[in-house]
């Protein structure tokens, strides 16, 4: 591929709520710069983008996947994100290479809460955007209805650039509001111009004066004249609509039809006119040596430096970690320092991934997107510089996965083979995490919801021929005493030759502390158990606490005292006084009011103020106390208390009750007695897992 400077490349983010057609947008516009004969559909799944197997599946984008298209002298890098809240990672991680974003809105569809959320992520990355409205060629698709509803929630920013032309129900062309002219699509692929037709006036003359009143919010001295009823010209539009794009005071609006492939060729004519070039934006690092602040902002004359992205890994053709060069121009056999890692990385060849293809180039300029084949150490969102001047850029802020399942290999023999096919899974996902819980004896997957876990598990199936199994996780109950007890054990063998003897006489009673599991302290007087068999008493206790006699589950805050007993000269050992100990322990525990505790989790809501109701409702079937309420810009952030037992299927869930807009975190709170019913089933359940420790 031929190589591009910083002025002549574009990289474009399309973002939108799942089934939009961000993937057949980015198919017809490939289709329409000539980069494949035929254009592919997701029900096909002949598309570009969505090439993995997983995707042409389930017929929906599951990763980002980068799309270089060159367009005149200029080349746009088209990242193509998944819809689904689940796959919000690759989002994020797409997001921190783009330097604008193109929001699709399906015409059919209208506004839905991916399109705020989308709307939401530019905001944070102050990127410069473009609303486009597809489905312009399904009948009941409505670019009037989606326009309003962007001004209602986005106020005057958004500025209509079109409008389309219907004639006996067919999409057949635009008004461009701009240029105050109709252009109708011909069988040659071109344009032929024509009347503003009679029905169109009304509404041109509506978004001729929403885009006025956009450029007017520009400047003062446009404001000023657009009052006097001034008309502006169609250089000074453009001029204001070049500067304030950039600066995202105005949102233009388009419309096309995917399937069809109009409307993509005044977008990417659009790309390349109205969005800011890799150098025209700002990028910035920390000098590592000097601990100052250093300024790439994608200069080419710079020290060579690289932020990765994205990691993709193949089994069968290796890693690939695709990078955006931040500063310099990098070339083949380049060896740069990895701060993070402490390590010297050498590139190899370069290349420009499109889609599931490789294509190798000679250099990439700074602002460029490509990718390094096989890195040794680097990992996603890795900074790579010269060790001259070493450089870290701020690491993508990805979002942490609260849903968890537990899982275990459908085939014992494959445990390592999962493993280390999940290691690799990990390193492309970084929403993905792995936890091994070996107080529950459990291996927990934590992803962003069910559909994540789920295709993980069909991914390690489909990629690595491994099967897991997905279920439901065990929660970590805990065991204590609300009352006193006071015993005794006596523990004697006699099997010929020496026996064992050990006696403690003990008192049980609750510690007041639920963040150790025992106290241990003797008042022995007279000698009835030498000192030397305290620490095998203590040893008793410490043992006995792992698995408590109510349900086996560790035993916490309970206050052991030793203060009595006897031995015998001959038959006493340590090994004795543990066991009579950890019997004793069992016996007083049983006696003392044993009640059976579980995990709280302080979870916090964030969802929009409408649906507080139905989460407050769902909260309180699910055992929540909610603890405070704080509303601010029109979403409520609601903090409760909530047992661990009721968190499994939350997310699906609030998804369901929120159309997708509510989210959740949650972190421990502490231990409570758990209710008498939840308690009783519990024990019945681990019932089988008692077992005497006597031996």
């Amino acid at each position: 591929m031929k190589v591009y400077t910083t002025d002549k490349i574009r990289n474009v983010v399309l973002l939108g709520h799942g089934g939009c057609g961000k993937t057949s947008l980015a198919e017809a516009m490939a289709y329409l710069a000539g980069l494949t004969k035929r254009m592919g559909t997701v029900t096909d799944g002949n598309t570009m983008s969505d090439y993995d197997k997983e995707e042409i599946k389930r017929q929906f984008s599951i990763h980002t996947s980068v799309i270089p298209i060159p367009w005149g002298d200029v080349k746009v890098n088209i990242l193509d994100t998944p819809g689904y809240f689940d796959f919000v990672g690759e989002v994020e991680e797409a997001v921190s290479a783009a330097d604008a974003a193109i929001i699709v809105v399906s015409g059919k569809a209208g506004i839905e809460t991916g399109t705020k959320k989308a709307w939401e992520i530019c905001e944070k990355y102050k990127l410069p955007r473009m609303v486009f409205v597809t489905d312009m060629d399904i009948d009941n698709a409505s670019y009037r209805k989606v326009v309003e509803n962007l001004q209602e929630l986005y106020g005057k920013k958004i500025a209509p650039f079109h409008l389309p032309v219907r004639e006996n129900e067919q999409f057949v062309g635009y008004v461009n509001v701009v240029q105050q002219k109709a252009k109708r699509w011909n069988d040659k692929g071109t344009v032929d111009k024509f009347d503003v037709p009679d029905y169109s006036k009304e509404n041109l003359e509506i978004c001729r004066e929403a885009l006025l009143e956009a450029v007017a919010e520009t400047s003062e001295e446009f404001m000023e004249r657009y009052f006097n009823g001034e008309e502006f010209s169609e250089d000074e539009i453009r001029q204001a609509l070049r500067v304030n794009v950039i600066d995202g005071s105005i949102v233009p609006v388009m419309m096309g039809s995917n399937v069809m492939a109009r409307g993509m060729y005044t977008l990417m004519t659009d790309i390349v006119k109205y969005f800011p070039s890799p150098d025209k934006r700002e990028c910035a690092g920390i000098n590592t040596k000097t601990n100052e602040v250093w300024q790439a902002d994608y200069d080419f004359s710079k020290a060579k430096s690289a932020y990765i992205f994205k990691t993709i890994v193949d089994p069968y053709i290796g890693k690939y970690s695709l990078i955006k060069v931040n500063s310099g121009v990098l070339k083949t056999d380049d060896v740069l320092y990895n701060y993070h890692r402490d390590c010297d990385e050498k590139l190899g060849h370069l290349y420009v991934i499109r889609g599931n293809k490789t294509e190798e180039v000679n250099e990439l300029h700074a602002g460029d997107i490509g990718a390094l084949a096989k890195l040794s150490k680097t990992l996603t969102t890795d900074s790579l510089s010269t060790r001259n001047q070493p450089v870290a850029y701020i690491r993508a802020n990805i979002s942490k996965p609260y849903v968890s399942m537990r899982y275990k290999a459908k085939n014992k023999a494959d445990v390592d083979k999962i493993s280390q096919s999940l290691q690799k899974l990990l390193m492309e996902d970084l929403t993905l995490q792995h936890v091994n819980d070996s107080e529950n004896r459990q291996t927990l997957l934590y992803g962003m919801g069910d559909q994540h876990l789920e295709i993980v598990a069909s991914m390690l199936l489909d990629k690595y021929k491994v099967q897991i199994e997905l279920m439901r996780p065990k929660v970590a109950f805990r065991e204590t005493i609300r009352g006193k007890s006071d015993v005794e054990y006596k523990y004697k063998k006699q099997s010929g030759g020496h026996g064992q003897y050990g006696h403690v006489k003990m008192r049980f009673e609750p510690s007041g502390d639920l963040d150790t599991p025992y106290m241990f302290d003797q008042c022995v007087v007279g000698g009835a158990v030498p000192k030397n068999y305290f620490p095998a008493v203590e040893k008793g206790i410490a043992e006995a606490v792992q698995k408590g006699p109510l349900a086996a589950y560790p035993v916490i805050g309970v206050k052991a005292e030793l203060y009595d007993g006897s031995y015998h000269a001959v038959d006493s050992s340590e090994m004795a006084f543990k066991v009579a100990a950890a019997q004793a322990f069992k016996k007083g525990f049983m006696e003392a009011k044993p009640v059976l505790l579980e995990p709280i989790a302080s979870l916090k809501v964030t969802a929009p103020e409408a649906y507080t109701g139905d989460i407050m409702g769902d909260l309180n079937k699910r055992r929540g106390r909610v603890m405070n309420m704080n509303a601010e810009n029109g979403y409520q952030e609601i903090t409760a208390d909530i047992p661990y037992l009721e968190l499994y299927g939350y997310n699906t869930q609030l998804r369901s009750m929120t159309s997708g807009s509510g989210t959740f975190s949650y972190e421990f709170a502490r231990y409570e007695q758990a209710p008498e019913d939840v308690a009783a089933r519990e024990i019945e359940e681990r019932a089988n897992k008692l077992v005497d420790i006597e031996e």
